[in-house]
């Protein structure tokens, strides 16, 4: 007697999912149990999950069968991880052993992970594959109840919420129909928030020079460097940019819901605020970057489409924050491991913040340094002079003045005033979208640009022409820095809602670019 099933489930491959066909073969022999296909540990292990929940619903389980049982994953070539294959197993199990009637399964989909006792445990990336099976063309999906909001969020196809084994072969059996998800609204997801915490940009006393340039990082995405004295207030700039940036947008709250589904990460609900990541400074390589034996994604994922803030940004690891050159520029970072590539898109505003010196007081004007030249020197080469140069703005925070520690601002006015920049800000960013478009260039922000477009996109009055002119030929600034001075340039002159870049944008523009 031979009996064989087909079902589908698929595999999380950093943000991204593929398609996996269940094959399960029963023929003659002696009785075995395996599962073929490049399976991790978690999934051989699915053998005795499988097994034991199937006993448990009062159906005959594979262990009770005197023939041979295989389980191919398909493609073959393609490493699988995680539980999530344990119910299509089990269907696919009960199909060919004839204990479930025969049924369409070319158009469903199996996710989820089952307990001994037949119930199901939420998954991993339950959204992401969710969207596969919608792009495939499936047309039902069964997870597990914890994942199905998660997975609504996904519409064209009909989710279905599963408890446990038992109520899924009852709804395949035509006994007792299983109800489809609603449709999940975003706001229904959304994570709630402490505002009471939330720094805003009025919150700050002082440093206007430093708070101008947060603006102008908001409004073009800029990388931003903050060198300063202990208690200069450092952090706490870094950490008002979250409160100037605009919402995400319904598009950008999906792709940025997928790293955090893969990330097991999203059952605490979902962000409409940008993201903000703030790593310890003893973060490891992987714990930045992303990776790990099967690749989950890092820091600089998790910050994607919002900000990511290193504070006292030498005492990171040299081999983390080289790691940072390569996402910086192309916006995605590739992890490479011996069995597989897996790529995580990292689109982020960079905010560091360091100290001059090991004691802090390098340059202070009240209080003496008490580092050698030759530790400060040390401790300033600890970043290194090409990723220094990929950070668009470079500001010195200087002591904040105790007189201006004193003055109180008007709750209400405090409110007003950090959402008027945010309309600035906004405005900002639809000018640069709407002069991309015109020009048919698939940018979003001026930093995006690349440097082979800055004179089609850019353009100086004769003024600002002559001081660039000057700066390329007298200042020691590299290629790379020269095309961000421009693009700094280009922002300032769209939050000052003018056509042409002149002298003064320029000027500005250099004063944030290099650090004493």
């Amino acid at each position: 007697m031979k009996n064989l099933s087909r079902v589908y489930s698929a595999e999380l491959e950093g943000v991204k999912a593929q398609l996996v066909e269940v094959e399960i073969d029963l023929h003659s022999g002696l009785h075995a149990f395996n599962i073929v296909g490049l399976a991790d540990k978690a999934l051989s292990e699915a053998r005795e999950r499988v097994s034991a929940a199937i006993k448990n619903i009062g159906a005959r389980p594979p262990n009770q069968e005197n023939r041979r049982i295989i389980v191919n994953l398909a493609p073959a070539d393609l490493h699988k991880t995680g539980s999530q294959y344990d119910l299509a197993i089990a269907i696919g199990y009960l199909l060919s052993t004839k204990q479930i009637p025969e049924f369409e399964t070319k158009n469903k989909m199996f996710l989820g992970e089952l307990a001994l006792d037949g119930s199901l445990r939420p998954i991993l990336g339950t959204l992401t594959i969710t969207k596969l099976a919608k792009e495939l063309g499936f047309e039902e999906i069964f997870v597990p109840e914890k994942n199905a909001a998660e997975a609504a969020l996904v519409t064209g196809i009909k989710i279905y919420p599963v408890s446990g084994l038992k109520e899924l072969t009852l709804h395949l059996e035509n006994k007792t129909p299983l109800s489809p998800q609603p449709k999940t609204e975003v706001s229904s997801l959304v994570k709630n928030k402490n505002t009471n915490e939330e720094i805003l940009l009025s919150d700050i006393k002082g440093q206007m020079m430093a708070k101008r340039a947060l603006v102008i990082a908001a409004a073009g995405r800029h990388n931003i460097l903050f060198a300063g004295t202990p208690g200069a207030g450092k952090s706490m700039l870094a950490r008002a940019l979250k409160s100037i940036l605009p919402a995400l947008n319904l598009e950008e709250v999906i792709e940025v819901a997928e790293i955090y589904s893969a990330a097991n990460m999203l059952s605490k609900g979902i962000e409409t605020d940008r993201p903000f990541r703030s790593p310890h400074h003893s973060s490891s390589l992987p714990a930045l970057i992303g990776g790990g034996s099967n690749p989950k994604p890092g820091e600089i994922s998790l910050a994607h489409r919002g900000v990511l803030f290193l504070d006292e940004l030498p005492e990171f690891k040299r081999d983390a924050l080289e790691a940072l050159r390569q996402p910086l520029e192309e916006k995605r970072v590739i992890v490479s491991r011996a069995k597989t590539n897996v790529q995580f898109p990292a689109d982020f505003i960079l905010v560091t913040a360091m100290n001059p010196c090991p004691c802090g007081f390098y340059g202070d004007n009240k209080k003496a340094c008490v580092c050698t030249a030759h530790q400060v020197n040390q401790y300033q080469k600890k970043v290194s002079g090409p990723l220094l140069d990929r950070i668009d703005l470079q500001i010195n925070v200087p002591r904040a003045e105790v007189s201006e520690l004193y003055k109180k601002d008007d709750e209400v006015d405090r409110e007003i005033k950090n959402k008027n920049v945010i309309d600035l800000i906004s405005e900002t960013a639809l000018r640069q979208k709407n002069r991309f478009e015109k020009l048919g260039v698939s940018y979003k922000y001026n930093s995006e640009i690349n440097s082979k477009d800055c004179k089609k996109i850019i353009k100086l009055d004769p003024e600002a022409e002559r001081v660039m002119e000057n700066l390329a030929d007298n200042a020691t600034v590299s290629a790379r820095g020269f095309f961000k001075i421009l693009k700094i340039a280009q922002t300032i002159a769209d939050l000052e809602k003018k056509d042409l870049v002149d002298e003064g944008c320029v000027m500005e523009a250099f004063s944030y670019r290099f650090k004493s």
